[in-house]
């Protein structure tokens, strides 16, 4: 932020931030009333505006910091303040941590009446090129005569105009710029929407969406872009349909994941559903596995499983884990991947996990120990068969703080488990989005 902004009087004032809201704006009581000032920290003094009025509160922004916070921190990219991929680059990493855990344990007292007896410390690896999973939106503005690659920009509908990303893998982040030569050297640059991103270990594939055929020469630009920079290159027809691989010529739509630590490889298509960040996922697994403590008699309910992230790696220390997902690709992919990797105690099933009655035959059973793993809206449809099931343990992993804590105060109030741990995971760093894990122990 610029420190020598001349103030407009009519327009901007001053505010002192006391604290900062669960999506990380500044908070300042003005007048009795709750402002949220976006680009604010505690502690700090700043000139904002005004952006919307509301009964009970106001929505403003940061014009110029007056008197910063010792945390405030450079930011890492250029784009900053205009693209709205991050928003809390100006908070240190110890910052946006504190901040995460202190928004869960907020969610999990407001929502669920819940608080863990003990607070696990937060996850965090890389905060810049970490993210490997991402949609990029494309767009030929008339007006500008240009064409944009990126996220859209913040509290906007209009794309940023990138030249790099931080928070990208630097093999894609690095190459906005090639990127954007590409597609508007086709034919059909205003064809192309959307840029599908996916980077394994050592792949990584680019699934163009187009709205109308390409034409030969086109796609032929892009065999060519993929085989100079490495790239996997795909195609998706509008409406969506199945891709299309252009390069390599193997016809093997898969990239790969490794964890080390349970000498583990998984095979992935390029628009599965997996963690966009590599390095934490590893340290999740790792976490949850400990916190499951599985031994070689326990049978272990994987619930939400995907392709197999948790599952594969709980197997090598539990008797049987069974693995429950709502959608058939994924649990072909989870038995492909226990094949690959010779994991023969696992058996997976495809059902609808957010449906109101579930009546198939891995409900009838008793397991020791259940991995929750569910998206945004979180496992309150299943819940009512935890009694049943009667596991000692639950490790709930959760995308969404407030469903993990609508959940936890049923887990709690209703079917008699103890809050023993919770924490946050910095899946996302440079943003406000939180990933939590928590643990449940029957009483």
């Amino acid at each position: 932020m610029n420190t020598n902004v001349k103030l407009d009087k009519k327009k901007d004032r001053v505010a002192e931030i006391h604290s900062l809201s669960h999506d990380g704006r500044g908070i300042a009581t003005i007048d009795r009333k709750t402002t949220f000032i976006d680009g604010a920290l505690p502690n700090e003094t700043v000139a904002y505006q005004i952006l919307r009025k509301h009964s009970h509160y106001d929505e403003a922004k940061t014009i110029s910091i007056l008197q910063a916070a010792q945390v405030r921190t450079p930011a890492i990219c250029p784009h900053f303040g205009i693209c709205g991929g991050c928003s809390l680059q100006y908070m240190s990493t110890a910052t946006q941590l504190e901040f995460k855990q202190a928004s869960l344990l907020n969610q999990l007292k407001h929502f669920g009446q819940v608080e863990p007896e003990k607070l696990m410390p937060a996850l965090s690896a890389l905060s810049s090129g970490y993210r490997r999973k991402a949609r990029l939106g494309v767009k030929f503005v008339i007006k500008k005569n240009k064409l944009m690659i990126g996220f859209r920009e913040k509290s906007s509908p209009y794309l940023a105009d990138l030249q790099s990303c931080a928070i990208l893998h630097p093999k894609v982040g690095n190459r906005i710029n090639e990127l954007n030569l590409l597609i508007a050297s086709l034919q059909s640059y205003k064809e192309i929407p959307q840029i599908e991103v996916a980077i394994g270990d050592e792949e990584a594939a680019l699934v163009f969406r187009h709205l109308h055929a390409l034409s030969i020469d086109d796609q032929e630009k892009l065999r060519d872009f993929g085989e100079q920079y490495a790239f996997h290159i795909y195609l998706q027809p509008n409406p969506p349909q199945a891709l299309i691989k252009l390069w390599p010529a193997d016809h093997d739509e898969r990239l790969t994941y490794s964890l080390p630590d349970y000498h583990l490889e998984y095979l992935f298509h390029p628009l599965d559903f997996t963690q966009i960040n590599l390095e934490v996922n590893r340290l999740m697994i790792k976490q949850a596995l400990s916190a499951l403590d599985l031994h070689a008699e326990d049978v272990l309910l994987d619930l939400f499983c995907g392709i197999g992230n948790f599952t594969l790696p709980a197997a090598k220390f539990a008797k049987e884990v069974v693995g429950i997902e709502g959608n058939q690709d994924m649990i072909e992919r989870a038995k492909a991947n226990a094949e690959k990797n010779n994991i023969l105690n696992v058996n997976f099933f495809a059902d609808n996990l957010m449906g109101s009655s579930i009546q198939s035959p891995w409900t009838k059973r008793k397991y020791d120990k259940i991995l929750l793993d569910p998206p945004r809206a979180g496992a309150k449809e299943i819940l009512p068969l935890l009694p049943f099931f009667a596991a000692e343990t639950i490790v709930y992993v959760s995308c969404n703080p407030a469903t993990l804590a609508r959940d936890a105060g049923i887990l709690v109030h209703q079917y008699g488990y103890q809050l023993t741990q919770a924490g946050i995971m910095n899946m996302f760093p440079h943003t406000a989005h939180i990933e939590a894990m928590a643990v449940f122990n029957k009483k």
